[in-house]
């Protein structure tokens, strides 16, 4: 009960200090740091790398003398032989101390090599630890640009909003001169509408996405958090790499490629482990040993340094027939390396044809930023003349509704394909290990 408690103070002191910190503003890094420290996934990852690791210094360690020692006590009734070999019949009490170790010489260099394969899941090990990281990231970064996506839109809804009232306000006097007709005046008003309206779905649009972002980061929700916003240096230009280039930076540096290809090495090292074990072992040992007996002469410590034994040795263990275990492990481990052959090679065509298909959706993004900022300008310019006509009563209310719109939906579309862009970018960055903040 009490441990409980502990959790749910905690779980409070955390809630509060994320609040706290909610009224701050959160920058991209800050919001991977957190993500990355709350993810189970990326704990487990860890817990499994650093399994790895013990493995990999218990495989060291095997080569190590072993140093045992063994104390017996026993308590004899009736007829028993006691330390002297002579025949007795009472009770007697007997000891024996021994202390033995043993070193292994040779076994097929079994030993050397689960040593090198160990070595190598371990690295494969963290190369998974550093994916999970990567996947987290990746995750939060794109989240976090959808945010800003959003907030844009709601920045841009608020611009049409004004220009939309702004119109209202001098059509709603032109109204009561009655220089207008009444249509137009509900045409504004319907689109003022409209604007609000916009307003109210972009905002909710923020909200989800900061749900989103924070449900990645495992913290508590909070609409108000804030986050910071890019500069403009920061903003995506024609991307470098070519899909190829792409490729081959992921060959080299993705982790999850490299986890895959240490794996084949750590399987290859497994078979000679397998391999290793036809083979005779030999080994070095030795020993001490002392012994009492309360039916031989002589005191406790007299018979202790009296019994008083040693002895040096090697042995050669030859393995002839153990139910053809060690050739099935030889077999199994050699499915093993197939199987991890299968994965790197299938890790490999899978990212393959994800960078082609990402570098295909980044290459789409890009043609239709740079068509819709064309867009905006023609749009710009033409919704600048319609007003001037609209204003001198040269133009109906639709024609000017009509472009009004246009420029609200370029402007719109622009928006979201400068951050298409941006997180298409994220993507291909991804795939080279080098996501940039």
């Amino acid at each position: 009960m009490r441990y409980f408690k502990y959790i749910l103070i905690l779980t409070c002191l955390w809630s509060t200090a994320f609040a706290q910190q909610a009224d701050s503003v959160l920058t991209l890094q800050q919001c991977i740091d957190i993500a990355i420290k709350n993810n189970l996934t990326v704990h487990k990852s860890e817990l499994q790398m650093e399994t790895d690791r013990i493995y990999w210094k218990q495989a060291r360690e095997n080569m190590l003398p072993t140093l045992n020692g063994n104390i017996d006590h026993t308590i004899n009734n009736g007829r028993s032989q006691n330390a002297d070999l002579t025949y007795v019949n009472s009770q007697i009490t007997n000891a024996n101390y021994n202390l033995s170790s043993n070193l292994v010489l040779f076994n097929g260099l079994s030993l050397v090599n689960s040593i090198k394969q160990t070595s190598l899941a371990y690295q494969a090990g963290k190369m998974d630890y550093q994916q999970a990281k990567n996947d987290i990231s990746l995750n939060v970064i794109t989240t976090y640009l959808q945010v800003l996506d959003n907030e844009d839109q709601f920045a841009q809804a608020k611009t049409q909003l004004e220009v939309s009232n702004k119109q209202l306000e001098r059509n709603e006097i032109l109204n009561k001169e009655g220089n207008i007709a009444p249509q137009t005046l509900y045409d504004l008003r319907g689109t003022a509408a409209n604007d609000k309206l916009n307003i109210i779905n972009t905002r909710n649009a923020i909200y989800a996405a900061k749900l989103n972002l924070l449900q990645i980061m495992n913290v508590p929700f909070n609409k108000e958090v804030k986050l910071a916003r890019l500069n403009a240096t920061e903003l995506p230009g024609l991307y470098a790499q070519t899909s190829a280039q792409v490729y081959s930076n992921a060959i080299n540096d993705l982790a999850l490629v490299k986890a895959a290809e240490l794996r084949v090495q750590s399987a290859e090292k497994g078979v000679r482990v397998a391999s290793g074990n036809l083979y005779p072992t030999l080994s070095f040992n030795g020993g001490v040993n002392t012994q009492y007996s309360s039916g031989s002469r002589g005191s406790y410590s007299d018979q202790f340094r009296g019994n008083y034994s040693n002895g040096l040795g090697i042995g050669l263990s030859i393995p002839i027939l153990n139910a053809f275990r060690s050739r099935n492990r030889v077999s199994l481990a050699k499915i093993v390396l197939q199987d991890a052959k299968y994965t790197n090679d299938a890790t490999k065509i899978q990212l393959k044809q994800n960078v082609e298909q990402a570098y295909v959706n980044m290459t789409s993004a890009y043609e239709r930023y740079q068509v819709l900022g064309d867009q905006v300008a023609a749009y710009a310019e033409s919704f600048r003349i319609a007003e001037v006509r609209f204003n001198e009563g040269d133009l109906n209310s639709v024609d000017y509704l009509v472009a009004k719109g246009n420029l609200d939906r370029a402007k719109t579309g622009l928006i979201n394909a400068r951050y298409d862009y941006f997180i298409r970018t994220k993507i291909l960055d991804y795939y080279q290990g080098k996501l940039a903040l």
